[in-house]
């Protein structure tokens, strides 16, 4: 079974500076249908206006990636780390016991345009750790990428959850496929662009969650950018 929950369908909040659209339940949108998805807890579409961003707030027991599609976002936190995250990096904050951060949109001209995503993790009161990780388009292109995963493994972040992140960049009428373990389920985000998956249209903001053991084939209709989330 594959359900689409549409752009159109999202939370949204604009707060002049920000403009955010939420698939999941999330500050001051709440809807009971829409909580997460197995260990999925948030992903928030935000776009920030030239010089402004989040003051220094703080988390605890969350796994966050952050995915930046235009632009960039300038990061400082609790534990020391300042970096610059830009297209076709991730960002990997475990929060745990506590971390305090910043995130800015360091141009005084260009739109920020990124994915902030929460993952709830394996267990509460970890140490909290980041790592800021980039991935060559060549090897995203037309193909699945693996850039978060429980082992690390292929040069992708360490989450402290069964998940697998995947991306792909896909130039139009290119395809790949998937095909979920039959104890697993997995949730398409569209990133940007539009593709067919198994023949139905999906456009930018779309996602879908797909039950566990099923197989699918995504092919773009214009230049897109996908991210799949394996989850147990």
């Amino acid at each position: 079974m594959i359900a689409i929950r549409s752009a159109q369908e999202r939370g949204h909040a604009n707060h002049g500076w920000l403009d955010s659209y939420h698939t999941f339940s999330f500050g001051s949108y709440y809807d009971p249908n829409h909580m997460g998805f197995r260990s999925l807890r948030a992903i928030n579409e935000d776009r920030v206006a030239p010089g402004e961003g989040f003051a220094t707030h703080s988390h605890r027991d969350m796994e966050i990636l952050t995915f930046v599609l235009d632009g960039a976002v300038e990061h400082k936190d609790s534990m020391g780390n300042k970096g610059t995250i830009r297209p076709g990096e991730i960002q990997r904050m475990s929060a745990g016991t506590g971390v305090s951060h910043s995130e800015y949109n360091p141009s005084n001209t260009e739109l920020t345009h990124f994915l902030q995503i929460w993952i709830l993790p394996d267990r509460t009161g970890l140490t909290p750790s980041y790592e800021q990780i980039a991935f060559p388009l060549a090897e995203r292109l037309n193909q699945w990428r693996l850039i978060a995963s429980p082992d690390g493994r292929d040069g992708s972040a360490t989450i402290h959850q069964n998940v697998e992140v995947y991306t792909a960049v896909l130039e139009p009428e290119r395809q790949i496929s998937y095909k979920l373990d039959r104890d697993r389920y997995g949730w398409l985000q569209v990133a940007r662009g539009v593709i067919l998956l198994n023949g139905q249209p999906l456009e930018a903001g779309d996602s879908v969650a797909i039950e566990r053991g099923q197989s699918f084939t995504i092919r773009a209709s214009q230049d897109a950018e996908i991210l799949l989330f394996d989850l147990t």
